[in-house]
């Protein structure tokens, strides 16, 4: 399978264009937002489990990294409650199993650079915030690696950012609110992914935004 797999183009997948598809396991469905290959595959995705479900023991040969979007997700090593960021590198394994509240969460695999190594469990409920850039922006780091850059950015309500390039790309997944650029509007679930040099000045309305936000990772994808 190959799912929005041409990196030099920007894609946009708002919640109204969610197609959910059955995983392997029941109780287990997933929203695609890009695939390079079947089963096992680089993948970026929504996965929603059902209250009281497990998924089999898998080995993370690509890696994994997880948000915690709603409910809460587990496994041999901890429950993780929504606004867990959690990195599972390669050649770890685990079983996920998820209780009487259910749980969904945004995840990527087999996209890890080999050297990067660092397991991390972050509750970001807990986490100290920065200052942004501009005025009525905070950010919480939450993992660099080379390039690669992975954080959480509130937007307050009527922020203005000051225009920009992305170098290396960069990939968003609103949380909360609405985000906004010059080429559109972005409810909370929406997923965003800019190439490489492309560029878009964004902003927030009387919502705000709260944004998942990864930069300088697709040249090599």
């Amino acid at each position: 399978m190959r799912l929005n797999a041409d990196f030099d183009r920007a894609v946009v997948v708002r919640p109204e264009q969610y197609q959910w598809s059955a995983s392997p396991m029941p109780g287990v469905e997933r929203m695609m937002l890009d695939r390079i290959g079947d089963e096992v595959a680089r993948a970026t995705s929504i996965v929603r489990y059902e209250p009281n479900t497990t998924f089999s023991q898998h080995r993370h040969d690509g890696g994994e990294e997880i948000f915690v979007l709603d409910g809460v997700f587990g496994d041999e090593h901890g429950d993780y409650p929504a606004g867990t960021y959690l990195r599972n590198p390669i050649g770890t394994a685990h079983t996920p199993v998820v209780g009487d509240r259910g749980a969904t969460i945004f995840v990527k695999l087999h996209q890890f650079d080999t050297e990067d190594q660092e397991h991390k469990a972050i509750d970001t409920n807990q986490a100290i915030w920065r200052p942004g850039l501009v005025d009525g922006l905070s950010v919480l780091p939450l993992h660099q690696h080379k390039h690669e850059n992975v954080a959480l950015v509130r937007w307050a309500p009527n922020t203005q950012f000051n225009p920009h390039r992305h170098w290396g790309g960069e990939e968003i997944f609103v949380l909360e609110g609405t985000f906004y650029d010059e080429h559109g509007a972005y409810p909370a679930g929406s997923w965003l992914r800019s190439p490489h040099l492309s560029q878009h000045c964004p902003f927030t309305k009387e919502d705000g935004a709260l944004i998942y936000v990864k930069t300088g990772h697709l040249p090599e994808a």
